[in-house]
């Protein structure tokens, strides 16, 4: 089993699009895959159609009151499932404070999951905190959604430096460029600096409004606009990702 965990220090980014799309392509190539939604917002529930059958769902998860699969949802995509979220996730970081080996937590959990899943992707909040420091440690790859502006990078090399200071795996660190405008030329600019760099796919997610539309038909891009530049584009990605994280 793999962990990708979409994650990045800011929101708006197109994490949560790209965890859905990603996920789809996964589980139409026949990985048995499973979102785990940890944001508190539930937008990737939202897209999958699914919400929290149990009261404070997210916080009973993470005290081990109930289990992971006991929380599973099936989607109607096959080989898709997810674990949805509820408002009771923005208490992840209290829970975690006040348990011993709290940066294990995620990891230990991930571990129910082995026999049952090849893929899972976790939609993470914005930020950085004890939560994300679990995250970190459990994720066997943190994939960072960048907007190819000088604040969105200046996000990733916050995290980058926050990977390296604290003596945390910087090699799991993988990232793309989403919500590019072709045209603004800073962000050609942009990504034709940070292209050279090793944590950077080659791939990219364009910013168009059939991307924007998934909200309206809440479902992933590749099932209503299968044709379009934004649905190939997350294919290309995803075989980049395919190829170097999981195969």
């Amino acid at each position: 089993m793999v962990t990708l965990a979409l994650y990045n220090l800011k929101g708006g980014v197109g994490k949560t699009a790209a965890t859905i799309n990603l996920a789809y392509l996964a589980a139409k190539e026949g990985y048995k895959t499973l979102v785990w939604d940890m944001d508190p917002q539930g937008s990737s529930s939202f897209y999958l159609g699914a919400e929290s059958s149990v009261k404070n769902e997210s916080k009973k998860l993470l005290n081990s009151e109930i289990g992971l699969l006991e929380a599973v949802q099936s989607t109607t995509y096959e080989n898709l499932d997810i674990i949805p979220a509820d408002l009771s996730a923005r208490q992840a970081d209290v829970l975690l404070s006040e348990m011993k080996q709290s940066k294990r937590k995620i990891s230990t959990l991930l571990g129910s999951l082995k026999k049952d899943y090849d893929l899972v992707i976790l939609d993470c909040p914005p930020g950085i905190s004890i939560l994300h420091d679990a995250i970190f440690f459990g994720a066997d790859w943190i994939v960072m959604p960048n907007i190819p502006t000088t604040l969105s990078i200046r996000s990733f090399e916050t995290v980058l430096n926050y990977f390296k200071e604290n003596d945390l795996d910087a090699s799991k660190l993988k990232c793309f460029f989403s919500m590019v405008d072709h045209r603004k030329n800073l962000h050609h600019e942009v990504m034709s600096t940070f292209y050279k760099d090793k944590y950077f796919f080659k791939s990219y997610i364009p910013y168009l409004s059939d991307v924007e539309k998934m909200g309206i038909n809440e479902a992933p891009l590749e099932t209503f606009a299968h044709s379009s530049y934004a649905a190939q584009c997350y294919r290309d990605l995803w075989k980049e990702i395919s190829k170097t994280c999981i195969q």
